[in-house]
């Protein structure tokens, strides 16, 4: 039993006074003579004996009474924990696309959420965790509203960003219990994430009806040619085979192509379609299949054929370079220093000097200001360069300086994989390999540049130099046959080919909601002027940073819908692009609870929402006894009241 006003308790002291009142005869007995004393005598003794009793009854009762009445007041109750403390409530509620799936009682987040709002106690405080937004100490009415407003979201959250947040609430706050309740599919959780997990919580795993899941897990495109091209479908099956699925594509809401296909259990399908061309396409891609995942089956891409990167080459003629930059991808262009049309420089996403023996004046300043906008900018020294002027350009955009040739016989050995240019570009860490050489080089200095391709004797071969807003390559040797066998080594066209491709981001055909997306889009905009991006839905505005001919937008927080959204300068729309739901978020691979709950005992999983709230708040019920000894004071009145009325002694 505990007190709410456990001080009132010191009044017991005053059960003192009622005893004293009894314990002393304050009454004076009068003396009497009668005739007939023996017949006194008798009746005397009676009424003595039956007084006393009459005395101690009304004693005890009175000490009931008071005792009654000071326990009332002193409020006692039973309860596991005390009235004075808090009860804080954390609870991460999962709001990812795979939760947007039927259970046994319905949609598995809006069950969720409801049997939250119906079990949940209202007056504890709660901190409300979902993949979009954290809700810190609020009341149950607010934990409500947010619980009826909540929507599935493409956004992810790391569980350990979860737990790292459930720690830190916990911190600052004292007289305040606390539980912890991750509602969650757990999937692509492993157990390997909970290791270090020392705070208790309580887990539900919520689980679909059904484990078969069939989805498009990716879309490309070949053998693209001026009147078709061929569209591949990579679709990917979990669980049983499937037979005759329905598959369509359409462009812009215009049927373009149906089939039907058969795919055997858990293995992945390419499907073709041949496509008439033109200059855009809007494609969406509809499998017709009840399954897990609704969300996955849906899929959307965006072809423009007339977006092409512009390339000058200025120096001397280069065979390799034509062949890298094909007229389908590129505008690739050739000027010697002498022709330079330098109106077309700022048209230009990258400028290459190729193998100049001195940069002139003119062309060191133009090619700075094409640099210092955002262009990409390689150099690729002669056999007999003028070191002074191109030290005179690159103190234009950093502080890199060349240093004088080495005559020296060195092989091209290390590859940084690691590099973006050259990131997911080969299957495997390639070590041994017939490496180009270079008979000599021009050593670069510079406090900012990052190694792409090193010599043996680790000195870079091609660097990136690192300037605010531009890109600068440096070639460390003339790639001419006289000097290097480089531009026979299978590395030149992956390097060169993404020299390309970098320089300028064109849209894909698709993005993925929740990544960092880097969109470049082909506009040179006025002064506070901005670019949208929207749909039928939405218009937001995206993060993104200004160039000399170009915007480079920034996606990350927003889209959170799939579909297709408008980048738009003011009433213009400047090109459409597709967004899709992470492929990660239609696998079937979830968490098993049981083989963690063996391994760490802080964790524990109950079997619905509504019994592991039943627990806790039968924990934290608090039963109040005041009224009982309320009650029990009364009854002490009206005993004591019948004593005196009815017990004749």
């Amino acid at each position: 039993m505990q007190f709410e006003n456990p001080e009132v308790l010191y009044f017991l002291v005053l059960l003192l006074i009622p005893i004293l009142v009894h314990l002393f005869q304050l009454q004076k007995f009068v003396k009497t003579p009668f005739t007939n004393v023996a017949f006194l005598q008798k009746l005397v003794q009676q009424t003595r004996k039956s007084s006393r009793i009459k005395k101690w009854l009304i004693l005890a009762n009175r000490l009931l009474l008071f005792l009654a009445i000071i326990f009332a007041f002193s409020q006692p109750y039973f309860s596991d924990k005390k009235t004075t403390t808090k009860q804080h409530t954390f609870i991460y509620l999962d709001n990812s696309l795979s939760t947007n799936t039927k259970g046994e009682k319905g949609d598995l987040l809006q069950v969720a959420a409801q049997e939250i709002i119906e079990n949940a106690a209202q007056q504890d405080t709660y901190s409300l965790q979902t993949n979009t937004n954290f809700y810190e100490d609020i009341t149950y009415n607010e934990l409500k509203e947010k619980l009826l407003n909540l929507k599935n979201s493409s956004k992810k959250v790391a569980l350990k960003s979860v737990l790292l947040k459930m720690n830190n609430t916990q911190k600052n706050k004292s007289n305040t219990l606390y539980k912890n309740i991750l509602i969650s599919d757990f999937q692509n959780t492993y157990k390997k994430m909970f290791t270090n997990v020392t705070d208790d919580f309580s887990g539900i795993q919520l689980q679909s009806s059904t484990k078969n899941n069939i989805s498009i897990d990716s879309v490309f495109i070949n053998n693209q040619n001026t009147t078709n091209f061929t569209l591949n479908l990579v679709v990917k099956n979990q669980g049983d085979a499937k037979n005759n699925v329905p598959v369509a594509i359409f462009n812009n809401k215009k049927l373009m192509s149906k089939q039907s296909f058969s795919i055997e259990a858990n293995t992945t399908k390419n499907i073709t379609f041949t496509i008439q061309n033109s200059v855009e396409f809007l494609g969406k891609i509809e499998l017709t299949f009840s399954d897990t995942f609704a969300f996955d089956n849906t899929f959307y891409f965006s072809l423009n054929n007339s977006k092409k990167i512009n390339i000058l080459s200025i120096g001397n003629q280069a065979k390799f370079l034509a062949k890298i930059y094909t007229k389908d991808e590129f505008n690739y262009t050739h000027s010697s220093v002498k022709n330079i049309n330098y109106n077309t420089i700022p048209k230009q996403q990258i400028i290459i000097l190729n193998e100049l023996e001195k940069i002139p004046e003119i062309l060191s300043k133009s090619i700075s200001d094409f640099s210092k906008k955002g262009g990409t900018v390689i150099i690729i020294p002669s056999l007999k360069t003028d070191i002074a002027s191109y030290n005179l350009y690159l103190s234009k955009i950093g502080n890199a300086r060349v240093q004088s040739k080495i005559s020296d016989t060195l092989k091209i050995t290390n590859i940084n994989f690691n590099h973006p240019l050259l990131k997911n570009v080969f299957s495997k860490k390639v070590r041994n390999f017939q490496y180009p050489m270079v008979k000599s080089y021009y050593p670069i200095s510079s406090k900012q540049s990052s190694n792409i391709i090193s010599f043996e004797n680790n000195l870079p071969f091609i660097s990136q130099l690192k300037s605010t807003n531009s890109k600068t390559y440096w070639v460390a040797g003339s790639l001419s046959k006289a000097n290097s066998n480089f531009i026979n080594s299978p590395l030149i066209v992956p390097v060169f080919y993404n020299f390309g491709k970098f320089s300028f981001q064109y849209a894909k055909l698709y993005y993925y909601l929740d990544d960092e997306n880097k969109i470049d889009v082909a506009t040179n905009l006025k002064k506070d002027e901005i670019l949208t991006l929207a749909n039928n839905e939405i218009s937001l505005i995206p993060p993104q940073q200004t160039y000399q001919n170009k915007v480079r937008i920034i996606t990350k927080n927003n889209p959170l819908k799939a579909g297709f959204y408008t980048i738009i300068n003011k009433k213009d729309t400047l090109q459409t692009i597709a967004f899709n739901t992470p492929k990660e978020e239609s696998l079937l691979n979830f968490l098993d609870r049981n083989a963690l709950v063996t391994e760490n005992r802080a964790i524990q999983f109950s079997a619905s929402i509504p019994k592991l709230f039943s627990e806790l708040n039968k924990k934290n019920e608090v039963h109040w006894l005041w009224k009982w000894f309320l009650a029990l004071a009364i009854v002490s009145l009206l005993l004591e009241i019948l004593i005196l009325k009815f017990y004749k002694p």
